[in-house]
């Protein structure tokens, strides 16, 4: 279990936890908006395709972070979601320096999207760093825009795993 601060980030254990995160990200934004139902939300959690981390403080669940590390963009943040009453808390600042150690063990690369009508998000991936690599115009609801941003240390070819 990664400890930071008062966070502890752990991989999901338990159909509860799954339930739980599926349950925060069907009735938080951006998914709202992009109409990501409880059910749609719950089979990306357990999709084994992904790493899904639960954020805990003491045994009470805060937040959770999805990452893809396989295809075009391996070390892809896919989602990042935090309690309400724990935002702007630095649950997510945590949730995105954990998932940067553990992709940039595998590639020199992060890359995540942020929803057009995301303007809190967009600026903690830019004040950790991330720097806009370009949009996706109607890319999942008509009128709204995925913003792609990157965090590099170098290209592929100079990569060496740790």
């Amino acid at each position: 279990m990664e400890m930071t601060a008062s966070i502890a980030i752990r991989p999901l254990a338990a159909q509860s936890d799954a339930d739980w995160c599926a349950r925060l990200m069907s009735s938080s934004e951006p998914w709202l908006t992009l109409g990501r139902t409880f059910d749609a939300s719950l089979r990306l959690i357990l999709d084994p395709s992904r790493e899904v981390y639960l954020a805990e403080e003491g045994e009470l669940p805060v937040g959770f972070i999805m990452l893809t590390m396989a295809g075009a963009f391996i070390g892809y943040i896919q989602a990042i979601c935090v309690a309400p009453d724990r935002r702007s808390q630095g649950v997510g600042s945590t949730l995105v320096a954990y998932a940067e150690s553990r992709i940039f063990e595998d590639s020199p690369n992060v890359f995540l999207c942020v929803s057009s009508f995301n303007p809190d998000a967009r600026r903690l991936y830019e004040r950790s760093g991330y720097s806009f690599v370009g949009e996706l115009r109607d890319y999942v609801i008509a009128g709204h825009s995925e913003l792609l941003f990157r965090k590099t240390r170098g290209p592929w070819s100079e990569f060496v795993r740790p």
